[in-house]
């Protein structure tokens, strides 16, 4: 049996975070993951200001990723391109980096921090009545005084430790691929907000552009479950549909992969207990109204091992504490906005309000860009502040006059 201090469970942006200032203090650090390296993640592939900042933090070099100034935002004809704000700590630049290189490049600096790495491992937490004192893998055993849990969407460890997700609350759905095009090196996300599917129904979602620098976009859409006929949702021909409305405009060639798509988790029943927390997708620190948690994540990840170096003891309450001070008022606040678009009528209003004037829609940019959080201040923070009372008095009306799925 082999002693550590932290043992991570997940290799993606969050668990290499957390690994990193770990091992860089100095703690005997090791990292499971079950892929091989320069394994893919379906993404997005774009990062936030918040997460170039979490990056900066973490002494990663971007230069290999492809620099975003900002958001165009399509509603039916109503277009705005809009600048990242630079609101501090955030910079006013964001990037397009695919996964298997970002998680690549995280997982090098984890390695040079000093923490073992052990690829093709499928780690699970091992308990000792309701501790969870270390982790097994290939037939070996580790022990640890903190486990992190950076294993995505809920799965088999989530089950185990009662941390999956709540099924009273929304989730999503994401599908994407990429395609050649000639305006690769554009430096602006495009998110089309107003999207349909086949049989006409509006999708409380969005499609987006990501143009990667490389020669190719990412082009995919989302889906939230609160819309009406959601379990009959084919994400596939909502894909389709999509292409076909930017496909002349970014002059798409074929797509250079089947389209992939995966889960997007928004909430959990549980994200801490003793001797493990979660992080990242495994905590639900997915912000609902853009799908994006790869800033939360490594933000997450950042804290979990900064209060392990502090107090190894005390790390999962009030690493909960932090993490419920900092995100929990705006995640609650996206998931009620989820349930409020997903009556068609409220979301066709709410896009055209979304975008309607420039004054709202820079609102609505720093929610795209995650850039909202208890901390925040300025017209972002107060109108996020008081939409979190007025949609947690509508909530109950809201969720019990949901469409069926």
């Amino acid at each position: 049996m082999t002693e550590r201090d932290v043992l991570v469970i997940g290799g993606g942006p969050a668990g290499a975070a957390a690994a990193i200032v770990a091992a860089e203090a100095g703690a005997r650090v090791t990292v499971f993951e079950k892929g091989l390296p320069g394994r893919d993640k379906i993404c997005g592939d774009g990062l936030t200001p918040r997460a170039v900042a979490a990056l900066d933090q973490l002494g990663v070099d971007l230069g290999d990723a492809h620099r975003i100034d900002g958001l165009r935002m399509v509603a039916n004809r109503t277009v705005r391109q809009l600048d990242w704000p630079g609101i501090p700590p955030f910079p006013a630049h964001g990037a397009v980096w695919p996964r298997r290189r970002l998680d690549l490049r995280l997982m090098e600096l984890a390695d040079k921090a000093g923490a073992e790495l052990r690829w093709e491992h499928e780690a699970t937490p091992v308990l000792d009545g309701r501790r969870v004192v270390g982790v097994s893998a290939n037939g070996q055993e580790w022990r640890g005084d903190l486990v992190v849990v950076a294993a995505g969407a809920p799965g088999a460890v989530a089950r185990l430790l009662g941390a999956e997700r709540d099924q009273r609350e929304p989730f999503g759905l994401a599908i994407r691929t990429y395609a050649e095009s000639p305006r690769h090196a554009e430096r602006y996300l495009e998110a089309c907000l107003t999207l349909r599917d086949e049989s006409g129904t509006a999708v409380p979602g969005y499609g987006w552009i990501f143009p990667a620098g490389d020669g190719t976009v990412n082009i995919g859409v989302g889906a939230l479950s609160t819309m009406r006929g959601f379990k009959k949702l084919n994400l596939n021909r909502l894909q389709d549909s999509y292409r076909s409305l930017v496909q002349e405009s970014w002059g798409l060639g074929p797509d250079l992969e089947r389209p992939r798509a995966w889960r997007l988790p928004m909430s959990t029943v549980r994200r801490h207990g003793p001797g493990w927390v979660a992080i990242g997708d495994a905590a639900g620190l997915v912000n609902p109204m853009n799908g994006e948690g790869i800033d939360y994540g490594l933000e997450s990840g950042m804290l979990a091992a900064e209060l392990f170096l502090e107090d190894p003891i005390t790390v999962p309450v009030r690493y909960d504490r932090i993490i419920g001070e900092r995100f929990d008022a705006f995640l609650r606040t996206g998931r009620r906005f989820s349930f409020l678009i997903g009556h068609p009528t409220l979301l066709r209003t709410g896009l055209r309000f979304a975008v309607g004037t420039q004054g709202i829609a820079n609102v609505t940019l720093q929610v795209m860009g995650n850039l909202v959080d208890s901390s925040t201040p300025g017209v972002g923070g107060v109108t996020m502040r008081v939409a979190d009372r007025l949609l947690g008095l509508a909530d109950p009306v809201l969720r019990a006059t949901r469409a069926a799925a």
